[in-house]
């Protein structure tokens, strides 16, 4: 009998602890990227923009002056992922509330639900993804610049001032960005205001050129000079508009003026006596995160072990259901009814888990579920905490490499894409492979349909951990994976984030396995029905915990960002 118990152990143990983490990328350590502190934690995916958010601390900043200057820096550094004509969310917990900051971007008033359609209501390829259409109104610039009015505590001159200097000094240009430029190269040179800044003798800048952004430079002067007024009205207004009309596009004076940042209410939830909190529509990250962890709450995963079939295979299957839910009634909360209460309700959960067998289920027979309207991408990311209890966790946005590939004339960045994220019609796939549903139709003002989901972890109300990740359609299953593995199988931080990862989105209907998981564990999932596309899943989450007096800072290393700390 003892013996017996003993191996049960054992094989516990083994379950628990045999997995597998992805390989460091070529010139990387794990020093840089995971930082041990006890005053505050930052992690970027830009090392420019980890040291920018350090100096505001040194300077006697707080968290929002660091958050602030982070932003504009990554602006500057990763002008692939994020920048000021973009857009995103903030995640905010001080010491007496948790605030739910929105500077998504906006469709122009002279949108409409068919401008992606031809007369026949066909979809205009890559009408959405290219160029002036695929431009929403930016957000960026009103959301962090509104945050820092209100709680920062250096003047907004000097929080700007290490993006200046980037912007005007330059860089050298690293692996991603030169692989984003390559993969974009065709776009990027069509506009004259593009290749003027990131072409060098008729050629795409490479990996190891220096990159200089002296345009971008002046519009952070005016933004520092005149706060918000130095991007929403004035001379870098004119510059946005006239490259409006120099391709017909539709964002306006009186788009630019009506532009407003939204504080919502965060979606919580629970998973075993942790707390979840994250962000709201127009994001359905906070909804499906918390659905995906109802759903597996029954479930022994502990015990099944992190990378175990059987684990992958009902955590896949929840991810498959979350998308086909979000297909189906996610949107705008402002325009749509979004059933919030239904999706993270345990109720639903246990509805799905009910039809889960250990087999794949193919896309046709899940159902997105039915609830009654009375109720009770290429991106960014950077998470910081202090030592008061304070947090900011924030996913950042031009939507795919470069946004839509224009650069506003003379002022140096790039307009997004955002309308991709939109549903050009019912059922069509967006640049990520979603499917979009008649709640995310364009409408004037709408805010398009997002992933990102800077999230937070409490237990007895202190916080556990707060993380994010760029990555599209993977945010929230990257995130929601990244918490499973803090909180249910107890890995340490930095393997709770470097962990080999999976994705599901119901369609296509397949899992996206990131390469490195034994043979014998994906014939098991064939066996189960499941079909594999292979590859990188490219999340580069951003985490931070506290463990005692100590916070715990991990920069992924799938990135090239660090974790900074003291």
């Amino acid at each position: 009998m003892y013996l017996k118990t003993l191996i049960i152990l054992v094989s516990l143990v083994s379950c628990s602890t045999n997995y597998k983490l992805a390989k460091l990328g070529k010139n990387q350590t794990r020093k840089e990227h995971e930082a041990v502190g006890s005053k505050y934690m930052i992690t970027t995916p830009g090392k420019h923009a980890s040291l920018a958010g350090k100096k505001m601390f040194e300077k006697g900043g707080n968290i929002v002056d660091a958050a602030t200057a982070i932003t504009f820096v990554l602006s500057v550094e990763r002008p692939q992922s994020t920048g000021i004509g973009g857009g995103g969310f903030l995640l905010q917990k001080s010491a007496d509330k948790i605030k739910a900051w929105d500077f998504r971007e906006k469709a122009p008033l002279r949108s409409h639900s068919k401008i992606f359609l031809d007369k026949k209501g066909n979809e205009i390829k890559n009408k959405s993804r290219d160029g002036i259409f695929a431009a929403g109104v930016p957000g960026l610039v009103a959301g962090i610049l509104e945050i820092h009015q209100k709680e920062g505590a250096l003047p907004l001159k000097d929080v700007i001032a290490p993006a200046i200097d980037l912007a005007e000094n330059g860089f050298t240009v690293y692996p991603e960005l030169a692989f984003a430029l390559e993969v974009r190269e065709k776009v990027l040179f069509s506009y004259p205001s593009t290749r003027k800044i990131f072409f060098k003798s008729g050629n795409v800048l490479k990996e190891g050129d220096r990159l200089i952004q002296k345009d971008l430079a002046n519009t952070l002067r005016s933004i520092a000079v005149f706060g918000r007024d130095g991007f929403y009205r004035g001379q870098v207004a004119r510059q946005i508009i006239n490259e409006n009309k120099k391709w017909n596009g539709l964002i306006s004076q009186k788009d630019l003026d009506l532009y407003n940042v939204k504080q919502r209410t965060p979606i919580t939830g629970e998973y075993k006596g942790y707390k979840i909190i994250s962000m709201p529509p127009p994001s359905s990250g906070g909804i499906h995160i918390i659905q995906i962890l109802n759903i597996l709450e029954k479930f022994d995963l502990k015990s099944w072990g992190i990378q175990n079939p059987k684990t992958i295979h009902y955590t896949a299957s929840a991810m498959q259901q979350a998308f086909a839910d979000r297909a189906k009634h996610l949107g705008d909360a402002d325009f749509v009814h979004v059933p919030v209460y239904g999706l993270t309700s345990k109720g639903y959960a246990e509805e799905v888990r009910s039809k889960l067998t250990d087999k794949a289920r193919s896309k046709e027979d899940v159902y997105p579920g039915k609830f009654s309207k009375k109720e009770a991408d290429h991106t960014t990311h950077f998470t910081i905490m202090d030592d008061k209890g304070n947090v900011i966790s924030s996913t950042q946005t031009v939507n795919g490499f470069f946004g839509s590939g224009l650069v506003v004339s003379g002022a140096g960045f790039f307009l997004n894409n955002e309308m991709d994220d939109f549903s050009t019609k019912p059922g069509a796939i967006n640049l990520f492979g979603a499917v979009g549903g008649s709640k995310n139709l364009v409408e004037p003002e709408k805010r398009p349909l997002s992933s990102m989901s800077p999230s937070i972890v409490m237990k007895d109300g202190e916080v556990v951990m707060a993380l994010g990740t760029p990555n599209g359609t993977r945010i929230l299953t990257c995130v929601a994976q990244t918490i499973l593995n803090y909180i249910e199988h107890k890995l340490p931080l930095y393997d709770s984030v470097m962990a080999l990862r999976y994705h599901h989105q119901w369609h296509p209907d397949k899992i996206w396995i990131e390469e490195g998981f034994p043979e014998k564990t994906l014939a098991d999932l064939k066996t189960r029905g499941h079909q594999f596309k292979e590859g990188g899943i490219w999340c580069k989450v951003q985490a931070i915990a506290r463990e005692n007096s100590k916070l715990i800072g991990v920069s992924d290393a799938r990135g090239r960002g660090i974790a900074v700390g003291e």
